[in-house]
């Protein structure tokens, strides 16, 4: 293994997931070196696209041996990054900043608000930091809408409806996703970053009604400091629009500001890169930045669901009451 002492060393935990494969794009294109990869399913040959010679484990405790040996050889360890499931991210950005790196966690950084003070505590301990990706706020559609906003009426309400449908089979509720205590339910688990990304823009939160709720989707009505957001998040294909179905897609995002579709289904493919420049830049997110957004859907995953009443998305019209 090429162990470059003039490049970035990075770990990956999580390496078989379906994201592994941004953050390893992500680590090459900045020139870094992947030095260890840790995953229990050992179907990772994706990885040789990338860095072949790798170390790889699938017992946590070798790899963990493996990270403390290399650190005491004199290859350190600079970032590990963390694409595993929701529950066990609290765990492994732990695990990174005591061997001395730090953390590149994908979202939602952890479940519940008070992870991120004990986390924060850490950061303190070990001089490390904790970054989120959270990409939206890198796209260019989404910082074009912030800028408009910015330059428009200082006391102007607006009025948006976010839709998102990203359709999932039968294996989704049998892995760890469909477990609302290890993924935190589908507003955590698909919605988070939108959260973050309208808090980010309109400011912070004055009210959070839940409509609906369930273990396919979520709806509910988010009062912010400079929007009223009626939000509908699902995994079922049903709620897809039929003119969407006809067309084959399976997939539906939609974020409409007073009346204006804000168009950014395309220009995701480089924002994991873009992510991790900015990191290694040391001008990523870090968890004071990810901190509404988790209070958020911890929120709307203990909320009592108020049902079809008061300002609800139009697509709660279609479901039965």
């Amino acid at each position: 293994m090429n162990k470059n002492k003039n490049k970035n060393n990075f770990a990956i935990i999580g390496v078989a997931g379906y994201i592994a494969s941004r953050h390893l794009q992500a680590i090459k294109d900045t020139n870094s070196e992947l030095v260890a990869a840790l995953d229990k399913f050992d179907s990772v040959g994706a990885i040789d696209s990338f860095f072949p010679y790798a170390d790889f484990f699938t017992e946590y405790e070798r790899f963990d041996r493996h990270i403390d040996k290399l650190k005491r050889e004199g290859t350190k360890l600079d970032y590990v990054s963390i694409c595993t499931p929701n529950y066990l991210h609290d765990s492994h950005i732990r695990f990174a900043l005591r061997h001395g790196a730090e953390a590149i966690c994908e979202k939602p950084v952890v479940l519940n608000p008070w992870n991120i003070d004990a986390l924060q505590e850490i950061e303190k301990e070990t001089g490390k930091k904790v970054n989120n990706v959270l990409q939206l706020r890198l796209h260019p559609s989404i910082i074009k809408l912030k800028n408009e906003i910015e330059s428009g009426p200082k006391d102007k309400i607006y009025d948006i409806d976010l839709s998102y449908i990203t359709s999932r089979g039968n294996w989704y509720f049998i892995s760890w996703k469909g477990d609302d205590q290890k993924s935190g339910g589908v507003a955590t688990n698909i919605g988070v970053h939108f959260f973050d990304m309208l808090t980010w823009i309109f400011g912070d939160v004055k009210e959070n009604i839940v409509h609906l709720s369930d273990s396919s989707k979520v709806a509910g009505l988010l009062k912010l400091k400079r929007a009223n957001v009626r939000w509908f998040l699902s995994v079922d294909f049903n709620d897809v629009p039929k003119e969407i179905q006809e067309k084959g897609q399976r997939t539906y995002r939609s974020i409409n500001v007073e009346g204006k579709e804000i168009e950014f289904s395309g220009g995701f493919t480089d924002l994991h890169t873009l992510s991790y420049q900015e990191i290694i830049m040391g001008n990523g997110f870090g968890l004071e930045e990810t901190k509404k957004s988790i209070e958020i859907v911890y929120n709307i995953r203990n909320a009592s669901p108020i049902g079809q009443k008061g300002d609800y998305h139009p697509f709660c019209r279609n479901l039965k009451k």
